[in-house]
This record gives C-alpha cells, structure tokens and sequence, in this order.
C-alpha cells in the first residue's frame, strides 16, 4: 500500500494520508486535506491496490463534486406549518353524488 503523499491540481494542494480509525484498526481509509479548507474528507477505503494516480483521481472528484454541489442555490423547502391541511373524509363538500 502507498503511503502519504501531497499533490497539486487547479490550483489547491492535497495532502493524502491512510488512517486507520480507533475503534477499527483493521479498516484504513484514505483522508485528505485541502489548501485554503478547513476540512478534512474521507472519500474512500484504503486498498492494497491502490496507486497515486487511483487515489488522486477518486479525491479529486469528490472534492470537485462537493464543490459544484455548494456551488448550486439551496432548494427552496417547506416548513412542516405550511403543509397543506389533511382534508377529513367525513367532509360533505367532497361528498360524491
């Protein structure tokens, strides 16, 4: 398995490490970090397969998939309090004749 690595694309570097969680030392995953991004991203299982031009692939368009999705205006959602009322079956006006 490759070990960390960093990388440069569109202008961000990517810092790349596999890092295997507390509670489960046996699943390793790949986590990255992103120039001028707080976060951190765990896209991805680490695989003994796994190459620097595989990884940087997947990381690349996760990121660049999050980025369109923030880039998309918000949708425009209901409160629970504007739903339209239940109509009651008991009404007479939808009485059928």
């Amino acid at each position: 398995m490759i070990g960390s690595f960093e990388f440069d694309h569109d202008g961000r570097t990517y810092a790349c490490t596999v890092e295997a969680p507390r509670n489960a030392p046996s699943e390793k995953r790949w986590w990255f970090s992103v120039s001028r991004d707080a976060q951190r991203y765990s896209p991805c299982e680490a695989k003994s397969s796994d190459t620097q031009k595989t990884v940087q692939k997947a990381i690349i368009a996760f990121y660049e998939n999050r980025l369109y999705r923030l880039a998309q205006p918000p949708e425009a959602r209901t409160h629970w309090g504007g739903r339209p009322k239940a109509v009651k079956a008991a009404d007479p006006d939808l009485a059928e004749e």
